[in-house]
């Protein structure tokens, strides 16, 4: 049964109903340009084919209830508890979050009973948040005939997860499930939200992204998330710039040299550099040289190791066995402390590569990954 027909079959069962539509939603996977976001820098992602897909129909009570087959039991809340960022809690607080952001927008949102189902993992990186609060969106936007251009729903989605579920991520994710291409990787400049769609063929090319779900357990995510931003922040504040994106590499060290720690040096050093990778990135990319990338991918996760200090065992070994099975480039993506890692290798050498950190996994006593090829999909739509 596929995703959709899973969403649709959940609603039928808790609702006695059909839906009025479904709306599917992507994962998303950063090829390049990590903790670069909210520096107001660069960051390259694409959308996965992997979905999360929302079975829905307004609600005449005008009561949001939202039904999950990861958790059977359905959630209800009105308007009070989604004017009030906290009133919802756990998963369902990112479909509050975007009635809370809608309404906090001046828009009508029908109330509405909703039936959500995943292929994107929990918990792996892959902005299976994002993919929710889109879908949702969606899914809203169209039930209420909302205007609502789809330029604006990257932020208005990214204000649900920062302002309401209190996670401060920046708009990368949004964007890349919102604005997804198929063959394409989104460039994104995080301070004008200037897009460009930039060729990633990787088919036509015979490549392939695999993907490695490391399983690893997030260690302390949040709160070093938080702290890496504080720290990019309070950096910028003693730079006199805006933000990092404004530190240019030709000038890193003359900045280093204004800091106090190496700490904060080696932040500062990952996200400057970073951002010239994302740029090196989309030029080869241009000049279609899809596997010249791969050094800047594997520089990319030295650099999270080192400098930003957000990488794992179970992440190293996995970088490692792929390159050494042959991968062209591997680094890790997400915010980092587990998840996933991302690998630019030969289509027909994707299973060897996959069995290769497998291996690599059993030797050290880590529980098996999982792997996954894919190619670059499109944004948030409406099915069928």
């Amino acid at each position: 049964m596929t995703v959709a027909d899973r969403a649709t079959a959940g609603f039928r069962q808790r609702y006695g109903a059909e839906p009025s539509g479904r709306w599917a939603a992507p994962g998303r996977v950063n090829l390049i340009g990590e903790h670069t976001d909210y520096n107001d820098g660069f960051v390259l992602p694409f959308a996965l084919p992997l979905r999360t897909v929302v079975a829905a129909a307004t609600a005449p009570d005008g009561h949001w209830t939202v039904w999950s087959e990861l958790d059977d039991t359905p959630v209800e809340f009105g308007a009070e508890q989604a004017d009030e960022p906290g009133r919802v809690d756990g998963w369902a607080a990112y479909v509050a979050g975007v009635v809370w952001a809608l309404r906090a927008a001046g828009h009508d949102v029908p109330g509405a009973r909703l039936a959500v189902a995943s292929d994107v993992p929990v918990g792996s990186g892959l902005s299976s948040s994002a993919a929710i609060e889109s879908a949702v969106l969606a899914a809203l936007v169209d039930l209420g005939g909302l205007d609502l251009p789809r330029g604006r729903w990257p932020r208005l989605a990214q204000r649900a997860e920062n302002d309401y579920v209190g996670a401060p991520t920046g708009i990368m994710d949004q964007s890349a499930v919102i604005r997804g291409r198929e063959g394409h990787a989104l460039f994104l400049d995080c301070r004008t939200e200037d897009v460009e769609q930039i060729p990633f063929d990787l088919d036509r090319a015979g490549l392939a992204v695999l993907v490695v779900d490391s399983r690893a357990p997030h260690r302390h995510a949040d709160g070093e998330y938080a702290a890496r931003r504080r720290s990019c922040e309070q950096a910028a504040a003693t730079l006199g710039v805006t933000a990092l994106r404004d530190v240019a590499v030709a000038d890193l060290d003359a900045a280093l040299a204004r800091l106090d720690d190496d700490e904060t040096r080696r932040r500062v050093r990952h996200v400057v550099t970073e951002n010239q990778r994302v740029l090196d990135t989309v030029t080869l990319l241009r000049a279609d040289r899809i596997r010249d990338v791969g050094p800047l991918l594997t520089a990319s996760h030295a650099s999270m190791r080192d400098d930003f200090e957000i990488t794992v065992p179970e992440i190293d070994i996995a970088v490692e066995a792929a390159l050494s099975a042959g991968a062209y480039g591997a680094r890790m993506t997400g915010g980092g402390f587990g998840g996933c890692v991302l690998a630019l290798v030969d289509a027909d050498a994707a299973d060897v590569v996959a069995a290769a950190v497998t291996d690599a996994y059993a030797e050290r006593g880590y529980a098996a990954p999982g792997t996954l090829t894919v190619l670059p999909a499109g944004g948030v739509t409406r099915l069928r």
